[in-house]
């Protein structure tokens, strides 16, 4: 059937490839036209069927009959000349309800009157939409047969519908409003989540701040313990993606193999982390945790640990200064000697060894997860100052080949999109560095369409980067031309400001390794140079000519920085650090 958003009756009896007369019933019909007459059989022949002629009616207008009594269509229909649609005629236009023994000659004959439109006629010759409105009124039977164009009722029953349906939608400024509501409740809900995440919601320092969690405990340095049920929410989460620590905790919690260890932690705050720390209290162990990075911390996790028992000393957005009060308030507690060390960057290694020479001595174990601190801890070793056990976890082969290459490569473009709101496909990077993390990030860049360059000092894996289809190329040579300069190495001063001042203008430069001392960021906070907060952790680094560079997580950490990383295959890592914690401390007699 036609369709079309007219009439209630419009269309209703049209079949799709018909303009076909319908047969007429014995109510009265009126067949209306451009110019038509119709010719009024007898009464005598009102018991037949009644024969109605159509004089040139083209077959685009012929339509079907509503069979609508006059009566019921003539109450419905509003005054000539407009007025309400929905308001009843005066009585004095309503025409008089048919006797008992009317038919079609009495509905036609002109005593009756006015006759009501009673057929949907689809209507586009402005002729004749003119000619209604000129004319108003109602249908007329002049004594010779000719009926005068009646007012579209039907149409008009069809507007008004028409007009509640339209109202039912939003209107233009509606339709904004609305939007903007829709808007501004995503923007709250947003907030809202985002709220105990974000360091910047409070200025009070949390070392300003008296804090205690439920059951009256004192003994952390948190962002808001009012966030803990959040933090709760997500590590419940976390669980389910990591079986092999759950797996671990739920095997070995029976034996308590790390009963009397107490462990001394400086890691990410994170969700998976959190796991990671109750599966040591379900061991046995006792911990006291802070952060790795300044950035990296969640603050609602942080509070759900310390709501916990936990001694946490960590917030988003710490200072240089609070981050070493943090370590410090970790490792200097009246009556608890930590005996094992779980490190991310040799942190807080170094600062036990510097601080409290004695208390290193007694260090039965450390384990150490990432590259630099490895490095950090081989300076000792060299120098043959490291009188305790330590365990690279970093060389293992499931750190290497699944936290550092598939973390890497799932987190750099999470990372990179939410900073920048970039594009990937056609923009030029160089990547320092093909060792595992390097990997994973060339083969992210390479598979979103990046121009991806290489620089490797070592020949392996240098080899392989040829291997895997990239250019293996010296910084120098690119360092004018690429759009985005990501180091992987974990060591230091591998950007110089030599590269700095030699960027193209808006070239984005972040770090995929540990230390933040792998880009001289040091050098950038010199007099000539302004820096520009864009968002969380994106500046601009403006140079007197105009030209800048963005600098992401202060070339810190950028996926543990700005987003997040896949709770899967940090249960590998964590799993593998729980195994080495129970190894050392287990073993330390016979070392």
């Amino acid at each position: 059937m036609e369709g079309r958003s007219g009439g209630m009756g419009e269309g209703r009896g049209r079949e799709a490839g018909g303009g076909a007369e319908p047969e007429l019933e014995s109510e009265p019909a009126v067949a209306v036209g451009a110019v038509m007459s119709v010719q009024v059989v007898s009464a005598a022949a009102a018991a037949k069927v009644p024969e109605v002629e159509l004089k040139d009616l083209s077959p685009s207008e012929a339509e079907p009959q509503l069979g609508l009594s006059t009566a019921a269509v003539s109450a419905m229909a509003p005054p000539a000349g407009g007025g309400d649609p929905e308001a009843p005629a005066p009585a004095a236009e309503r025409p008089p309800a048919p006797g008992p023994g009317s038919g079609p000659a009495a509905a036609l004959s002109p005593a009756a009157g006015k006759v009501p439109q009673a057929s949907a006629m689809k209507r586009s010759d402005p002729h004749h939409q003119h000619q209604r409105h000129r004319d108003g009124g109602e249908a007329l039977v002049s004594p010779d047969g000719t009926v005068t164009e009646a007012p579209r009722t039907v149409k008009k029953i069809q507007f008004a519908d028409q007009k509640q349906e339209f109202n039912k939608r939003p209107t233009k400024i509606g339709r904004r409003s609305l939007s903007r509501s829709i808007s501004q409740s995503s923007t709250d809900s947003y907030s809202s989540a985002a709220s105990y995440t974000d360091s910047s919601d409070d200025e009070t320092s949390p070392r300003d701040k008296q804090q205690k969690n439920s059951k009256g405990n004192s003994d952390f340095c948190v962002k808001n313990i009012k966030q803990a049920e959040f933090g709760r929410r997500e590590i419940e989460i976390a669980e389910q993606e990591m079986p092999a620590l759950m797996a671990l905790r739920k095997r070995a919690q029976g034996e308590k193999p790390l009963a009397g260890a107490k462990i001394v932690g400086c890691t990410h705050i994170t969700a998976q982390t959190a796991v990671l720390m109750e599966t040591l209290g379900a061991l046995g162990a006792q911990c006291r945790w802070a952060a790795c990075n300044i950035y990296s911390t969640l603050n609602e996790v942080a509070a759900a640990l310390a709501e916990s028992g936990f001694p946490v000393f960590a917030w988003k957005g710490e200072s240089e200064d609070d981050f070493w009060w943090c370590i410090d308030r970790c490792v200097n507690v009246e009556g608890w000697q930590p005996n094992m060390i779980l490190d991310d960057g040799g942190d807080l290694t170094h600062w036990i060894y510097k601080k409290y020479p004695n208390m290193f001595k007694k260090i039965k174990g450390i384990v150490e997860e990432s590259v630099t601190g490895v490095h950090r801890l081989y300076q000792l070793s060299k120098a043959g100052k490291l009188c305790v056990p330590a365990m690279n976890v970093n060389d293992s082969v499931t750190k290497q080949k699944f936290d550092n290459l598939y973390c890497c490569r799932e987190s750099i473009l999470d990372g990179l999109k939410r900073t920048t709101d970039m594009m990937f496909g056609g923009k030029q990077v160089v990547v320092c560095g093909y060792g595992e993390v390097g990997k994973g990030c060339c083969a992210a860049l390479k598979a979103m369409g990046s121009i991806v360059y290489v620089t490797e000092i070592d020949p392996i894996c240098a080899l392989q980067a040829c291997m895997d289809g990239f250019r293996l190329v010296k910084l120098n040579e690119v360092i004018r031309q690429v759009d985005i300069v990501i180091t992987c190495t974990g060591n230091k001063n591998v950007v110089t400001r030599e590269h700095l001042d030699r960027m193209k203008n808006s070239c984005i430069v972040c770090n995929m390794g540990h230390s933040n001392t792998e880009i001289d960021v040091a050098s950038l906070r010199t007099p000539e140079l302004t820096w520009e907060r864009v968002r969380s952790q994106v500046d601009h680094v403006i140079w007197p000519d105009g030209k800048r560079i963005v600098l992401l997580a202060e070339g810190r950490l950028l996926n543990l920085s700005c987003s997040t990383v896949p709770t899967f295959v940090l249960s590998i890592t964590a799993t593998t650090q729980a195994l080495a914690l129970i190894e050392l401390y287990n073993a330390r007699g016979s070392l």
